[in-house]
């Protein structure tokens, strides 16, 4: 049942007592109106446009919890420490919290307490988390960078692809997609993904005026130079200096600490204290510069970054665009820099080649998945038998259920550790008739550890010819009552055959024109930046009009505008013959001692590359010198001079 809209100053009164914010920014108050009548809506955004505010303010104006969905850990942080501050109750489910924190946080919402969860897409496989859910009021289903549901947009990710069909099956009254990266395409399709009507989609313009986009053509070795002149030539200023690569944050961070900068590296590589300590460090400063790659500042919100620079080409226009989009939060003057290097375009190119499976690894794949009419897999298993990293292996799936070949069914956990909180006399105790003979017997088929039960659902279903769904609920109630601690394990995927065909060849053969699409598109961003970069016309309007927003003006002050011709790409560096720059004599025996790992041309490639994979994780061979040796050169030249290897016997099964 629909609720009416609150009344204006109503809205406004609560948005000032609880937020400290008198007036809301363009766009917010359509969106909330849209969700306060009942409707699904989407937000089209810019980067610090206010998006978060849109599913806050509603939540505490309807019953029930909003359930907020991000891949951003650092974003789900960020906001509930905004919130918390502001006496709002909010948690967050991620695998980051203490079994105590976790039971708490299961406690506040089944009691009514919070009023917003923050989730990462991949907690709805997890049955538990599905469970509790169903016990839930939800009032909004506020799904982050939505642009990711999308299969052609420029950052998928599979598990987005099911947050529809969950929203539907937990009856969720409305749902709000929001993204600052979407083009007239990708708004499309996350519209026709949520059932989202076109007059409660709200698109506020990507064009921000007080940004000043710069390009810069610079050779590789100059660049170091250029950008050291750049920042010690303008007034200080919180910055932001993007690389692609962990070793190029470490060498330009060097560099500029060489050279008295205030800078630090920040990358996935660090430990994790470290990185916090940067990250802290950066957001306390008015002057303090992060060399950083592309995840960092996803879901901060720092107002004063007074420069963006590109060391390194971003990989897609809707990067560049979230990218710049951290400057200039505060509305005041910010610039923003690229420097357009053509050394970037093989390292850039090597990602989106790395992710292509082998048609081997597809067989491997297909043929796991069709093994029987309904199929259980851990996938972490699956991916390392055949060497296809998870991301890639999940898209895989997705793909196979897209073309109607397998369905997908809620996943569950094929091991359970339960501790008692009491003795297993008092717990049965405290349960009268059939259902205590139903624990008493269940932890009779437990194993017995030194403190804690490890309890098999399936296996303990089938001894005591009862519905496993009746094990899990029995385990849960434990915990709910706190009379346990629970701890699932070993994830199990479950996939029913759909297709009528067994012809296994003919689905590895879609899969494989479907991964060379993506592969094509990835090439084409990256190929959309140079031409933008490039072109001659205002960047800002160019940039703008790929989004699907046309500026009445030039911007004025862009590169383009200020000097009236276009800016060259320089050309890289000539790469010497293949395989010049290789040892091929110890990579020969690096070969021969890992088969498994390096025996196809294209596990080959993608090690010369620097690209990592199961194999090569499991054999850790990101440690020897010969990885990313080649690094800079195109994955296609390095991928056709390893065809000309011979094939090892040994190789992946699936690879």
């Amino acid at each position: 049942m629909n609720q009416p809209t609150p009344s204006g100053p109503d809205l406004l009164d609560v948005l000032e007592a609880r937020f400290n914010f008198r007036e809301l920014r363009p766009g917010q108050r359509a969106v909330m109106d849209a969700l306060l009548s009942g409707h699904s809506a989407l937000a089209v955004f810019p980067t610090g446009g206010g998006k978060s505010l849109c599913y806050q303010l509603p939540a505490l104006l309807l019953d029930g919890v909003t359930i907020v969905i991000s891949p951003l850990i650092a974003l789900m942080k960020d906001q509930i420490d905004f919130l918390s501050a502001r006496g709002i109750a909010a948690v967050r489910l991620d695998s980051s919290l203490s079994a105590d924190g976790a039971a708490e946080a299961h406690r506040d919402l089944r009691s009514g307490k919070t009023k917003l969860l923050y989730v990462a897409p991949e907690r709805f496989v997890s049955e538990r988390f599905m469970s509790l859910l169903k016990e839930l009021k939800i009032a909004i289903f506020a799904v982050d960078e939505a642009h990711c549901i999308s299969e052609w947009g420029h950052n998928f990710r599979p598990d987005y692809l099911r947050l529809a069909d969950t929203a539907r099956a937990l009856g969720v009254p409305r749902v709000l997609a929001l993204t600052a990266t979407a083009t007239p395409g990708v708004v499309r399709d996350v519209c026709a993904t949520f059932g989202i009507r076109e007059e409660h989609t709200v698109i506020t313009g990507f064009y921000r005026p007080n940004l000043e986009l710069r390009a810069t053509a610079v050779s590789a070795t100059a660049r170091d130079r250029v950008l050291i002149e750049r920042l010690r030539s303008r007034p200080p200023g919180s910055t932001i200096v993007y690389v692609t690569l962990q070793k190029t944050a470490e060498h330009v961070a060097e560099k500029l600490a060489s050279a008295g900068l205030p800078a630090r590296a920040y990358h996935a590589g660090m430990e994790a204290a470290e990185r916090a300590r940067v990250q802290d460090d950066w957001m306390q400063s008015d002057r303090g510069i992060v060399v950083a790659t592309i995840a960092f500042g996803m879901g901060i919100d720092k107002p004063d970054v007074r420069y963006v620079d590109h060391y390194n080409l971003p990989k897609s226009l809707e990067s560049y665009s979230q990218e710049i989009g951290r400057a200039g939060r505060d509305q005041a003057h910010s610039v923003v820099e690229v420097f357009v290097c053509g050394d970037d375009l093989p390292v850039l190119e090597n990602f989106a080649y790395g992710d292509t499976p082998t048609e081997d690894a597809l067989h491997g794949v297909v043929g796991a998945v069709l093994a029987a009419p309904q199929v259980e897999l851990g996938l972490h298993a699956l991916g390392t038998r055949h060497d296809v990293r998870p991301l890639v292996l999940r898209t895989a799936l997705t793909y196979l259920e897209l073309m109607g070949a397998v369905r997908q069914l809620t996943p569950h956990y094929a091991g359970y550790e339960v501790r008692l909180h009491r003795r297993l006399e008092e717990v049965i105790a405290s349960v009268k008739g059939e259902p205590a003979r139903f624990l008493e017997a269940l932890f009779g088929h437990a194993r017995k550890g030194r403190v804690l039960y490890a309890v098999d659902p399936a296996a303990a279903a089938a001894a005591l010819e009862q519905p496993r769904e009746r094990v899990v609920r029995a385990l849960e109630y434990l915990e709910r009552q706190g009379l346990a601690e629970l701890k699932a394990s070993d994830i199990r995927h479950r996939f029913v055959r759909v297709a009528s065909t067994d012809d296994a060849g003919a689905l590895v053969g879609e899969l494989l024109a479907r991964f060379a699409r993506r592969e094509d598109a990835e090439i084409g961003r990256v190929r959309q930046v140079i031409e933008l970069l490039t072109s001659e016309r205002c960047h800002a309007a160019a940039l703008a009009a790929y989004f699907g927003e046309r500026l009445d003006a030039a911007c004025g002050r862009c590169t383009f505008c200020r000097a009236g011709v276009a800016v060259t790409l320089p050309e890289p560096a000539h790469a010497p013959p293949m395989p010049v720059g290789l040892d091929v004599a110890a990579f020969t025996a690096l070969r021969a001692a890992h088969a498994g790992a390096l025996g196809h041309p294209r596990q080959a490639a993608r090690f010369l590359c620097g690209l990592s994979s199961p194999a090569t994780t499991q054999a850790k061979l990101a440690r020897d010198p010969l990885f990313g040796v080649l690094i800079t050169r195109r994955f296609a030249e390095v991928l056709d001079w390893c065809a000309g290897l011979p094939r090892l016997t040994g190789a992946a099964a699936a690879t």
